[in-house]
């Protein structure tokens, strides 16, 4: 399963609209975002919805409540200590069929204890990535919007799957927004 080069990245997100908007060169605005020489670099959108506990919830993925978060619109957020925060790529995906991802976060945010969680982009997945944004320090953490959060690596199978998330119509299929845990 080779990772895909800068170019094989520009001419899918050309010819079928892989990536959009797509910045076709690094962009070194703040946190970086855009194409490097093996990935791309996705930004965090300006909507986040940020972990609260201050109804005493209890997170279980079979029985989630949306009690558990504060909506937040804007340039920044502050993330608790020890904490986390849901958000979205400003970036669409319309994943190939022969191509599966791997989401690894940003350096920058990595060294100030702010890990980025996104679980691969299956085949024909496509959609807003929704990101999941820990906070691992006893500080409150700065994050910025509409800048680099992560580093999306394409991988191509030397076969094409079976039974893509299209096929099986996955759960996640087509998410605009920030989409919280569903288990049917």
């Amino acid at each position: 399963m080779p990772v895909k080069s800068d170019r094989w990245i520009r001419e899918m997100s050309q010819k079928y609209a892989m990536i959009r908007p797509f910045s076709a060169r690094q962009v070194k605005k703040g946190i970086s975002f855009g194409l490097s020489s093996y990935g791309y670099d996705i930004r965090v959108s300006d909507e986040f919805k940020i972990f609260t506990n201050v109804n005493s919830s209890i997170i279980d993925p079979k029985n989630f409540t949306i009690d558990s978060f504060v909506d937040v619109k804007a340039k920044s957020i502050l993330i608790p200590p020890n904490s986390f925060a849901l958000a979205r790529s400003v970036e669409y995906f319309k994943i190939p069929r022969e191509v599966i991802t791997l989401c690894l976060g940003k350096s920058t945010y990595a060294r100030c204890g702010i890990i980025v969680n996104v679980t691969p982009f299956e085949p024909e997945w496509e959609g807003h990535a929704t990101l999941e944004i820990s906070n691992t320090t006893p500080l409150p953490a700065r994050v910025y919007a509409n800048e680099g959060i992560a580093q999306i690596i394409f991988l191509e199978a030397d076969e094409i799957c079976e039974i893509s998330y299209k096929d099986k119509k996955g759960k996640y299929q087509g998410q605009k927004s920030i989409t919280l845990p569903k288990t049917i």
